[in-house]
């Protein structure tokens, strides 16, 4: 969701002038990036977001600026397996950059809205735009969801490297010194973390967070500490879910600040994307989640 965000900022710096979009819509194999990947381009071949780790960016870039020159769109084919470090194959559809569909997106990121992007690969009107109920066969459609949002508890040296950590993946922060957090702070994309590193406040802060069933609440603290505040809260007849992480963090080593907010953001990822944790070298699946069957990429051919 940076990604997107970074791409409207493009859009906006340019004050209206033609740019061109360019969306991965498949990938076969391994690739470096999953379906959805996108950037913005410029005639002068400046852009933001990207398609790989940079090994096809310039033919991209290229293709671009021909379709900013004659407005056809442009469906490309790389095979990994013969020139880059993958093994696969993945296709780039190269279009010019609607307006309307640019500033529905920001209206959606602005207002914490789902919003769902479909690129139509054949027939009379490719491109890009925001799908309805009904998507067609032949196209790539990609679910946007709210950027996740931070919310952290308490004015600490750890809520400070908290602040650092999250703004670096572009996630929405918001911080208060002490509970109660508001109730319009909360959504389903929202992770809380309290660190007032007070026994009272984080006493009141998990008896008014509690019931909001969040996906992630975290606790800074020992475990001892921990048990000490839970044996508070459930007095008050409140019920622990599997949402709450305390301690939190994963197990990394941790000491200093940083490390300890390196630690928390990481299990704060894992959660809202499903992740394991585990070591790559270890894991005998896929490395990327197959797309559900909903958001699977079409099977177009090159034009």
């Amino acid at each position: 969701m940076k990604e997107i965000r970074d791409l409207i900022r493009f859009w906006d710096a340019r004050n209206g002038q033609p740019l061109a979009l360019a969306t991965l819509v498949s990938a076969q194999g391994s690739s470096y990036r999953r379906p959805g990947a996108r950037m913005l381009i410029n005639a002068s071949g400046d852009y933001a977001g990207g398609v790989s780790a940079g090994c096809i960016e310039d033919e991209v870039i290229a293709c671009s600026r021909k379709v900013l020159r004659n407005g056809e769109p442009q469906l490309l084919t790389f095979d990994t397996r013969l020139r880059f470090g993958c093994n696969g194959t993945i296709q780039i559809f190269v279009e010019v950059a609607r307006a309307d569909v640019m500033n529905e997106v920001r209206e959606c990121i602005a207002n914490r809205q789902n919003c769902r992007l479909e690129t139509l690969l054949r027939g009379n009107t490719l491109g890009t735009r925001l799908a309805g109920f009904h998507t067609r066969s032949d196209s790539f459609v990609q679910n946007l969801e709210p950027v996740l949002r931070l919310v952290l508890v308490g004015d600490s040296s750890d809520t400070i490297a908290l602040r650092t950590q999250a703004a670096l993946l572009g996630w929405n922060i918001l911080q208060y010194e002490a509970p109660p957090v508001p109730a319009d702070a909360i959504d389903n994309r929202t992770a809380v973390v309290v660190a007032t590193h007070h026994f009272g406040r984080d006493c009141a802060a998990l008896r008014d967070l509690l019931p909001t069933q969040l996906r992630y609440l975290g606790l800074v603290g020992s475990r001892r500490r921990r048990d000490d505040i839970l044996f508070d809260v459930l007095n008050q007849g409140l019920t622990v879910s599997d949402g709450l992480f305390a301690p939190a963090g994963l197990h990394l080593g941790a000491e200093t600040p940083e490390e300890i907010a390196l630690s928390i953001v990481t299990e704060i990822q894992c959660v809202f994307a499903s992740g394991t944790a585990q070591q790559l070298r270890h894991r005998s699946a896929p490395i990327h989640q197959a797309l559900p069957a909903a958001l699977a990429p079409c099977t177009a051919s090159a034009a």
